[in-house]
C-alpha cells in the first residue's frame, strides 16, 4: 500500500492565514512535471512582496504551508526592519532537490509566479542556485538574484553571510563589551550557501570555528579551503561548550529540548525561523542569560541585496555599507530590549511594526 502525504485542508488554510495577517497563498500544482509548491504572500504594505524560494522534502503539505507561512511572515519584517520598501512573500517547493530538481520544474514554477503579475519576486534560497533562477526567469521577470552576465546582483548568499556576521559582532558587543571575535569558539550549523562563506569571515578574524552540516559534500567544501576548522558531529552540538551559536539551516533548532542545554553566550545565525515558538522561545533564552541577536535581522543582507537589483541600482560598495547597518539596528534592539525587560526578538519585532504602521499609513495618506 503506498504511503501519501496529508492534504491540507482549506478552513485549516484560511484559520492560519487569518491568525498570521497573510494576504494570499497560492497553491501550484503541475502533473507534467511533478511540481507541487506554496507561495505566501503576507504583506504588500510597503510595497510588492519578495522573499526566496526554498525546495525541500517535507514530510507533509501541512509542514510545507506552516513553513511558507513562517518564512513569508518574517521576511515582512525583515524587509520593514531593513528600512526596505517591500512586502513579504516566501515559496516553498516540496519535493527533493536532488534528485527531483530540472529545468521543466523550474520554467514551471517560473510561470505560476508570473500569473501573479509583480506583487511576489522570487530569489533564491535553500537549494535553489543561480542556474534555476535563470530557469524561472526564462518564463517570469519577477526574479531578482540573477547571474550578473544576465545583469542581476549575482548569489545574495555572500551578503546574508556578511549581515549575519556583522550581526554576530553587535551580539559579541552585547555580551563581551568587544566585537572581536579573534579566539572565540564559534559553532556554525550547516554549512551550505550561507554558512560556508560565514565560515570565511569567521577564519579571518582568527575565530575558532566549528562546523556542522548532514551533508558531507557541504562539510568537504568549507574543510578542504579552511583545513583549520573542527567539524561537530550534527546529533552532538548541543553538548558542546562554545561562546557563539549560530544556526545556519532549517529553523526551529531553538526549542524546548535545546536551550536549556545550550552553553554558549550569543546565538547569532543566518537561518530563518529559528526559535520554534517565538515569544516563549525568545523569553527562554533572555531568561537563561544568552544574547540572541534575533534572526530576521541578522540575516537580511540577502534580501538588502536583491532589493537593490529589483531597484536598478545595485551596487555592491553601496549594498554592503547599508548592510553594515545590522550592527548599529542590533545593538538599538539589544539596549531596547535590555531596558524594557523584554525578549530581543520582541524588541525587533517592536521595531519592525512601528515602521510598517507609520509607512503604512503615509503611503494611503491617513
Amino acid at each position: 500500500m503506498t504511503e501519501t502525504k496529508p492534504r491540507v485542508k482549506l478552513t485549516s488554510v484560511l484559520d492560519k492565514m487569518n491568525n498570521s495577517e497573510h494576504e494570499q497563498v497560492v497553491f501550484c500544482q503541475d502533473k507534467h512535471t511533478g511540481l507541487k509548491a506554496i507561495i505566501a504572500i503576507h504583506s504588500t504594505v510597503l510595497g510588492p512582496s519578495m522573499g526566496g524560494t526554498r525546495m525541500w522534502n517535507y514530510n507533509s503539505d501541512e509542514e510545507a504551508l506552516e513553513d511558507a507561512l513562517r518564512l513569508s511572515r518574517g521576511m515582512t519584517f525583515k524587509s520593514a526592519l531593513a528600512g526596505l520598501n517591500i512586502g513579504g512573500g516566501k515559496a516553498v517547493i516540496i519535493g527533493d532537490a536532488r534528485s527531483q530538481k530540472n529545468e521543466y520544474l523550474m520554467r514551471r514554477f517560473g510561470k505560476f509566479i508570473n500569473s501573479l503579475n509583480g506583487k511576489y519576486y522570487t530569489a533564491e534560497d535553500m537549494n535553489i542556485t543561480m542556474r534555476d533562477i535563470e530557469y524561472m526567469s526564462m518564463e517570469t521577470p519577477f526574479v531578482v538574484g540573477k547571474p550578473q552576465y544576465m545583469g542581476g546582483s549575482g548569489d545574495p548568499s555572500p551578503m546574508t553571510a556578511y549581515g549575519v556576521y556583522v550581526g554576530m559582532k553587535a551580539g559579541a558587543k552585547k555580551a563581551y563589551g568587544s566585537d572581536c571575535l579573534e579566539g572565540k569558539n564559534i559553532l556554525v550549523q550547516g554549512v551550505g550557501q550561507v554558512g560556508k562563506y560565514l565560515v570565511d569571515y569567521l577564519i579571518k578574524e582568527n575565530a575558532n570555528v566549528f562546523i556542522a552540516d548532514i551533508f558531507h559534500d557541504k562539510i568537504k567544501v568549507v574543510t578542504e579551503k579552511h583545513p583549520m576548522v573542527s567539524v561537530v558531529n550534527p546529533n552532538t552540538i548541543f553538548q558542546m561548550e562554545m561562546d557563539i551559536y549560530s544556526p545556519c539551516a532549517m529553523g526551529a533548532t531553538l526549542n524546548d529540548e535545546t536551550i536549556p542545554e545550550l552553553k554558549c553566550a550569543v546565538v547569532a545565525g543566518g537561518a530563518n525561523n529559528q526559535l520554534a515558538q517565538e515569544i516563549k522561545h525568545g523569553t527562554m533564552l533572555k531568561n537563561h542569560g544568552i544574547i540572541y541577536a534575533p534572526d530576521f535581522l541578522t540575516n537580511s543582507g540577502g534580501i538588502s541585496n536583491v532589493y537593490h537589483e529589483y531597484l536598478g541600482n545595485h551596487n555592491e560598495a553601496y549594498v554592503k555599507a547599508s548592510i553594515s547597518r545590522i550592527y548599529n539596528t542590533c545593538l538599538d534592539v539589544l539596549n531596547y530590549a535590555e531596558n524594557n525587560e523584554i525578549s530581543s526578538h520582541e524588541a525587533a519585532l517592536e521595531f519592525a511594526m512601528q515602521r510598517l504602521d507609520k509607512v503604512g499609513k503615509v503611503k494611503l495618506g491617513e
